[in-house]
């Protein structure tokens, strides 16, 4: 059994590099697998191993300067998630390409699971999925708008396109783990928006909490491992990933126009040219049971 912890934290690293081979050298002692991204801004990222290698690792977080309030979710797998470790040094611990935007400043109103069916259900909210198009297109919470962003990067341009309709609304946005609400909240803020709301823990938290017959959430989740997708109770979707285009499909996709396992599904057999789908055949011997895992960006 793994253990799989996902975990951000914004804090101000003077010299994240110095941070990044220690923590990386921990994490393979104790055979813990997965991507740590460490900034100016903090640390952000999702590892998997033994109970005893997640304990290590988080208490080595813990002790990095202003981390010591750590939190984290955890669940578990039956098989392993990641193939190896990686502790990456970034300009962002979540890209969104906007130098004024400071979590650690001030970031909106966090809503527990518990309240955040009855904060949506108002008249008076304006629900934002602040997710990328693949992460919705398998599941978010009733009604909520999508940006139908490519990349969190694009959520400015998109709120400032759209931001009239949103006029005397309160804003509550919720993403998977929390930390693109942490941003997007804090740059609403900057924008002049007081009455700014986000689920805290994310979607990951709400359904973990939230059973399924009081749930306000449709579909599945997305999640950046090799499980693709999960559901109520952090179980496992039935998602996988297609080849050609790391989007998320269902078994039943393939048998639909366009499929070819390892190369193309529905949706992107006419996005890439016939080169593109003879080096996927070439560089492929993957069936559809074994397409999973992602290199998504956020």
């Amino acid at each position: 059994m793994y253990t799989i912890a996902a975990l951000y934290h914004f804090s101000r690293f003077s010299d994240p590099d110095s941070l990044r081979k220690p923590l990386l050298a921990l994490c393979n002692e104790h055979a813990v697998k997965g991507t740590l991204l460490i900034a100016g801004e903090g640390i952000n990222g999702t590892i998997a191993g033994p109970r005893y290698g997640i304990d290590a690792v988080i208490a080595h977080i813990r002790s990095l300067p202003g981390c010591s309030d750590l939190e984290w979710k955890e669940s578990t797998a039956t098989d392993p998630l990641f193939s190896k470790m990686k502790v990456r040094l970034k300009r962002e611990i979540v890209t969104m390409g906007q130098p004024d935007v400071d979590p650690l400043a001030r970031v909106g109103h966090y809503v527990d699971p518990a309240d955040w069916n009855n904060l949506i259900g108002r008249d008076d909210v304006a629900v934002i999925d602040t997710r990328n198009d693949y992460e919705v297109s398998i599941g978010s919470f009733e009604g909520a708008i999508d940006p139908q962003t490519q990349s969190f990067g694009e959520f400015p341009a998109w709120w400032e396109a759209n931001k009239d309709r949103f006029h005397n609304k309160k804003i509550a946005m919720f993403c998977t783990g929390g930390i693109r609400c942490e941003k997007s909240t804090n740059y609403l803020i900057g924008q002049g928006i007081e009455d700014v709301f986000h689920l805290k823990g994310g979607i990951l938290k709400y359904l973990e909490e939230i059973p399924p017959e009081d749930s306000s959430w449709k579909g599945d989740c997305f999640v950046f491992d090799n499980r693709v997708s999960v559901g109520h109770g952090l179980k496992e979707g039935p998602h996988v990933l297609c080849h050609g285009c790391r989007r998320p499909i269902l078994p039943a996709d393939a048998e639909r126009e366009g499929y070819e396992a390892g190369v193309s599904c529905h949706q992107c057999v006419n996005e890439t040219s016939e080169d593109d789908k003879n080096d996927f055949v070439k560089g492929s011997a993957d069936g559809f049971g074994q397409a999973r895992g992602t290199t998504h960006r956020l």
